[in-house]
């Protein structure tokens, strides 16, 4: 099988040959297009999600070797969750070589958060089963990149900590608003503010939902803590 000119720049960008193109086909084909004679990413997605795991699990182990399991396992939540697989994607393009079906294109299909993470996990699949765990774990960490020290320094993430203040003072959860998104479908920016029930506000830019969600509760943890 002779790759598209697209998928052979995506395997650029993602840092690895394929000997087996057909994985890589397979792990962008999403279930809206596949066929009898066609496979879908599904079960790749399934066996990505366990090679993630374990990558995660080893690196985090080695990282930190006086943390205990209480410490280490939200920070592996943090690591594998969709989200963070669907940011890693859209930093190297998936959207742009997923196979989607017409009525996923006109859905918005290669912005959507739950495609893209799925998406990611079967190309980690795929390149296990082409080349095996090492170089899986090796492509894996670069793609992550300081995503695995960054994790050490907060455990517990600013929505969380945010959402235990005001509980704690007898307030709603925190309230978070899409005020903005702009951008190409690939590189998208979104403004976000996080809203308490009593009142204070805080507003942040970023990459993602979620980053920018974080960034804005962590900006308004500073005010209402100072």
């Amino acid at each position: 099988m002779k790759l598209s000119a697209e998928l052979v720049a995506f395997s650029k960008r993602l840092g690895h040959e394929f000997a087996r193109p057909d994985l890589i086909v397979r792990a962008v084909t999403h279930p809206s297009m596949s066929t009898p004679n066609r496979d879908n990413n599904q079960r790749l997605e399934f066996l990505g999600d366990r090679v993630l795991g374990l990558v995660m699990s080893e690196a985090l182990f080695k990282a930190d070797r006086e943390a205990s399991e209480g410490v280490l396992a939200p920070r592996y939540n943090a690591l594998v969750r969709k989200e963070t697989c669907a940011e890693v994607a859209r930093e190297i393009d998936v959207g742009a070589v997923l196979k989607l079906g017409r009525s996923e294109q006109k859905s918005g299909g290669r912005r959507k958060q739950a495609l893209l993470g799925d998406a990611m996990e079967a190309i980690i699949a795929a390149i296990y089963l082409d080349a095996g765990f090492e170089v899986a774990r090796d492509v894996v960490l670069k793609l992550w990149g300081n995503r695995v020290e960054e994790v050490k320094l907060d455990a517990r993430d600013p929505k969380t900590l945010l959402q235990e203040w005001a509980q704690a003072r007898g307030e709603q959860p925190p309230r978070y608003v899409e005020l903005d998104r702009s951008g190409p479908d690939h590189q998208p920016v979104f403004v976000i503010e996080v809203r308490l029930s009593s009142g204070p506000t805080a507003q942040a830019t970023a990459g993602s939902k979620r980053q920018a969600e974080q960034a804005a509760a962590k900006a308004l943890l500073q005010k209402v803590t100072e």
